[in-house]
């Protein structure tokens, strides 16, 4: 049975009224101008562990922030429960303004971009010289990162008793990185190793990368005595650790003004978010050879000055290759 005539009229209209009231909707969202500031120090599950003032928070994020992911070394607004007690729980509300963003790929075909850690200023690649086999092209690869995201490297070269550092150490002395060289034994109880490793992050925020089986948790273990964590041995017939750090943390420095980001074991560093054009600058020995090249050289060519600049002995051919294979693998362009 029709309610209403052919030809009603708006005024004619019932309108059921709305259970949630009649409150206008609004797009503008609270400020949070009392919000605390906070440090993500982890992340599980949705659920972001952060340090507020000299108190350890749980807190969520905030339905406002909407797809904005929160990672390890964020500085953060958060409102709620701040007290720290158990099953407390907390609110992030705003995201600031981050310094650096390191960032890698699965591999460098995925354009989906990984977050490793906000806000560092150091990038320790830490690599053992055997046990497992160094890989300098992950080498290469994280330090394409760190100079990407405006990080300072760091060579942490470990397990030295059991082959040499020089060979590893010749190919990246044109570079001027900045390295420490160990031995498992010394991180065993040796306190004069860990404070050479000690004093290179100080007042530094510091992430730690590294595939698995090269002692990069161990060597967090020894700086961070208060906070181990798990440690897993390398498999022998495959020569590849085991993943025992499955997240991110950051630990303060003991004794001193810094922090230590430990970040899961890396397989691979796909570096899809780095235009091919950059490359050259994680190169610095090479950089200089380009001012001869032809225009939109891509550096693997027959007409490339490079060959003639490694030719004269200004870098190491072992730097051009490492750099060509870096963008061989690449087949996006700009």
């Amino acid at each position: 049975m029709r309610r209403y005539g052919k030809h009603t009229d708006e005024d004619d209209v019932r309108v059921r009224p709305s259970r949630r009231g009649t409150r206008p909707r609004t797009h503008r969202r609270p400020k949070h101008e009392d919000a605390a500031e906070g440090f993500v120090v982890t992340v599980d599950r949705g659920r972001f562990t952060c340090l507020v003032e000299d108190r350890v928070i749980t807190a969520m994020k905030a339905r406002e922030l909407g797809r904005k992911s929160v990672v390890v070394g964020d500085r953060v607004a958060v409102v709620g429960d701040l007290s720290g007690g158990r099953d407390t729980l907390a609110r992030i509300v705003r995201i600031e303004d981050r310094s650096s963003t390191l960032r890698r790929t699965a591999d460098d075909d995925d354009p989906f971009e990984r977050v490793v850690v906000a806000n560092a200023d150091q990038l320790a690649i830490v690599t053992a010289l055997a046990d497992p086999e160094p890989r300098p092209r992950l080498i290469d690869r994280c330090l394409v990162a760190a100079y990407d995201a405006g990080l300072d490297p760091l060579l942490i070269l470990t397990k030295a008793d059991l082959a040499p550092a020089e060979p590893l150490l010749e190919t990246y002395a044109p570079l001027g990185v900045r390295h420490v060289v160990t031995t498992a034994e010394e991180f065993g109880g040796d306190p004069a190793a860990v404070a050479r490793v000690r004093e290179l992050l100080v007042d530094r925020v510091t992430a730690f990368v590294g595939h698995s089986g090269v002692g990069k948790t161990t060597l967090v273990n020894a700086l961070v005595p208060d906070r181990r964590r798990a440690t897993g041995e390398v498999n022998v017939v495959t020569g590849r650790g085991r993943h025992t750090t499955v997240s991110a943390l950051a630990l303060p420095l003991p004794g001193a003004p810094g922090w230590v980001i430990d970040t899961p074991g890396v397989r691979s560093f796909g570096l899809h978010h780095v235009r091919p054009s950059r490359v050259i600058h994680a190169f610095p020995d090479l950089e200089p050879g380009t001012a001869e090249c032809p225009r939109a050289c891509s550096h693997d060519e027959p007409d490339c000055a490079l060959d003639a600049w490694v030719a004269e002995g200004h870098a190491e051919p072992a730097r051009l290759a490492s750099l060509r294979r870096l963008l061989a693998s690449r087949e996006r362009t700009d």
